[in-house]
């Protein structure tokens, strides 16, 4: 289903292709938590152990945007169709089957009197044979796999927590989640323009209307009884004005979410040809960003406040109590 060409670029990027549309990449937090050289800002907010994280899409090169800020080779976009799909359990099976493949290196081997070159732990290593949290996001548009929900159900199923990233183009399927009871653990909107004007410009969707139905996402949010959250992707010279700071206030206050998630652009992969490094900005800008953001949420009436950082990854979440962070065992 996807060309060759197209393969080898994604197998040049360190994605291991699954099955005919999805595709797993090792994050470099989980081989840092391997090493126990620290963990990634989903594990310092929300509780989930990064060695235990598989990071993977369903739909690899398939979306309705071609955003500017992406890092995947957005010219070689598959269109928004996915016409033979795996099975929910298939693409779960391979992908951690393909976890533990890229991940063999770690291994150290019992009783060698040759020098170990892994640093990893092993305890951690043993436990990272079995992810138990499926980040769905990595690429493409993950809910333009119409088995999305099965996908969701399985992991549940199987007492692994889901976080899905959605640009929030599809409305219906969100709405047909929450009437299936498919909803994830944790459910992301990419909300990375403030206004319809920047968006068109930003983001280049294929999709009609695509400004008028992120918005009617934004709406179904608060009807939702799963953890959400508003995620913008920070970029210098684009979306950090003060105009912006109103405009993103509004929208945050119309969709009502658990969090708000504010994380630095990062000019890797393809998006460097796009967006040059002077875009990033620095973890100290990024926390004047939140806190101004903040403040306005405050004046209109949201009451918020920052809850946590983490430096090395340059984020930050907002929401309204600290003791929410962390996924409860009835959550997953």
């Amino acid at each position: 289903m996807i060309p060759k060409k197209i393969k080898n670029v994604l197998k040049k990027q360190h994605y291991s292709l699954v099955g005919k549309h999805s595709a797993i990449q090792i994050c470099r937090w989980t081989k840092k938590s391997l090493r126990n050289e620290g963990v990634c800002y989903k594990e310092k907010f929300y509780g989930i152990k990064s060695h235990q994280c598989c990071q993977m899409t369903p739909a690899v090169v398939w979306c309705q945007n071609k955003c500017l800020h992406c890092w995947r080779a957005i010219e070689y976009t598959l269109g928004t169709k996915i016409k033979k799909s795996d099975s929910p359990s298939e693409i779960i099976d391979q992908c951690i089957e393909a976890q533990k493949r890229l991940l063999v290196g770690f291994k150290k081997i019992p009783n060698s009197k040759r020098k170990q070159l892994s640093k990893a732990d092993m305890k951690k290593f043993k436990e990272a044979q079995e992810p138990m949290q499926f980040a769905i996001s990595l690429s493409g548009e993950p809910t333009l796999y119409e088995k999305i929900g099965e996908l969701i159900t399985e992991l549940r199923r199987r007492k692994k927590t889901s976080f899905l990233v959605t640009n929030g183009l599809r409305p219906r399927k969100i709405l047909e989640l929450k009437r299936k009871n498919q909803l994830p653990t944790q459910l992301y909107i990419s909300v990375n323009s403030s206004n319809k004007k920047d968006y068109e410009k930003f983001h280049r969707s294929s999709e009609r209307n695509a400004w008028e139905k992120l918005n009617l996402t934004l709406r179904i949010l608060p009807s939702l009884k799963c953890r959400t959250v508003f995620r913008i992707n920070l970029i210098k010279d684009f979306n950090m004005d003060k105009k912006n700071i109103k405009e993103f206030a509004k929208l945050i206050k119309k969709s009502n979410p658990m969090f708000v998630e504010l994380k630095g652009f990062m000019s890797v992969g393809f998006a460097r040809q796009r967006i040059g490094y002077d875009k990033m900005p620095w973890h100290e800008e990024i926390k004047d960003f939140a806190e101004k953001l903040v403040n306005e949420l405050n004046r209109i009436g949201v009451k918020i406040k920052i809850l946590d950082e983490h430096y090395f990854s340059r984020a930050l979440v907002i929401g309204r109590n600290k003791k929410d962070l962390k996924i409860k065992e009835d959550q997953i």
